[in-house]
């Protein structure tokens, strides 16, 4: 029998002397392709969001019309669409081509009109918006946002404010936004 115990010496390579890949360097690679999300993404949803609309009830609006009112519709809408694109969970379209026929539709009772609009705007997704003021005291703001193709509703929120101030509209705004229309599963049937 031949003594191989002299002749067989252990040889290690020092990991940095080897040029190519290690099972080392080949399992962190695959840790961070399986923590890092998705590079292929798809695109968010297409959203039109229309201009909210009023609906005035209250005395001072019977005598001396709802101006100051009809510009904070136009603030929160802007704001609705702000806040939504900045979001990175929508692609917010331009209303700009239908503007004009929604504000001439009353998009809560138009019979679908909101989601032909929306469509020919080739968006997924639409959101409507009513405001209801009974007083200066009373005010209502409604979001609906709805699956264009189906005309599911996927979410409805409604919230009241006191008060009839730029600040009471953009805060009851930005608290639908923030737990309604971008909290996680809100609205999405499970």
């Amino acid at each position: 029998m031949t003594n191989l115990s002299g002749h067989a010496t252990p040889h290690f390579v020092p990991a940095h002397a080897l040029g190519g890949i290690t099972i080392v360097r080949a399992l962190m690679v695959i840790a961070a392709l399986l923590l890092t999300p998705s590079i292929a993404r798809a695109d968010p949803p297409k959203l039109a969001v229309f201009d909210f609309e009023l609906i005035d009830t209250s005395l001072p609006g019977e005598f001396y019309g709802s101006k100051p009112e009809e510009a904070r519709l136009v603030l929160i809408s802007e704001q609705l669409r702000k806040e939504l694109t900045e979001s990175g969970r929508f692609q917010v379209l331009d209303i700009a081509p239908v503007r004009d026929a929604a504000r001439h539709a009353n998009l809560q009772a138009c019979g679908g009109c909101d989601l032909k609009l929306a469509g020919e705007l080739g968006a997924d997704l639409e959101i409507t918006g009513m405001v209801q003021k009974v007083s200066n005291l009373i005010i209502n703001l409604n979001v609906y946002l709805r699956d264009v193709k189906t005309g599911q509703m996927i979410m409805s929120a409604s919230a009241d404010m006191r008060g009839n101030t730029d600040e009471a509209w953009t805060r009851t705004m930005s608290y639908l936004i923030r737990n309604r229309v971008l909290a996680p599963n809100y609205g999405r049937r499970e």
